[in-house]
């Protein structure tokens, strides 16, 4: 909805995603530290089994991180010079772990958070993974919780039980914060 105002967005998740898709920038050193296992027929990270494999054993997970994250951060500079040279207005960095990752809040201008509640989050995620119910929320548990974003927050928009059309007039309320 703010793209459609003229921002320009960076998503940090489907840049994760990419590289770690069939040929993908992060696919080799993932195969040399995880194996042939953590790669699948396609080529592409199996992210069920990394999934499984991180939650369990915490040092896999910071391994996996040094691979992927210095790759998504490289390219999240590259598309934000991008950006830059056509005198974008507005970037909007898109960054589910924005909290966690501990760095970002300090080179933004401003952190808008969409919020709802965890119950809301975890009927989201059901609905669009397929996962079961348990696995959602012990992923949740791992990440920062809904009052650390909060904290956070400069603009806060309550998406929970909005409709669309009610959604984006939200958007429309805050969009002149970010330039929009």
């Amino acid at each position: 909805m703010l793209q459609a105002r003229g921002a320009i967005i960076i998503d940090a998740d489907a840049i994760s995603r990419q590289t770690t898709a069939a040929a993908g920038s992060a696919i080799p050193a993932v195969r040399a530290a995880f194996g042939a296992d953590a790669i699948t027929a396609d080529g592409a990270m199996d992210r069920e089994r990394m999934r499984a494999l991180v939650f369990a054993d915490p040092g896999a997970k910071k391994q996996l991180e040094a691979i992927v994250h210095p790759l998504v951060g490289q390219e999240i500079a590259a598309q934000f010079q991008q950006a830059r040279a056509r005198g974008a207005r507005c970037v909007v960095f898109d960054i589910p772990l924005l909290v966690e990752s501990g760095h970002w809040k300090d080179r933004l201008d401003q952190v808008l958070v969409v919020d709802c509640t965890v119950d809301t989050q975890v009927a989201r995620v059901m609905a669009r993974s397929g996962m079961a119910e348990a696995a959602v929320r012990a992923i949740i548990q791992t990440q920062a919780s809904r009052a650390q974003r909060l904290a956070v927050a400069d603009v806060v928009i309550l998406n929970d039980g909005l409709t669309l059309e009610q959604l984006r007039l939200e958007v429309e309320k805050v969009a002149p914060r970010f330039g929009l």
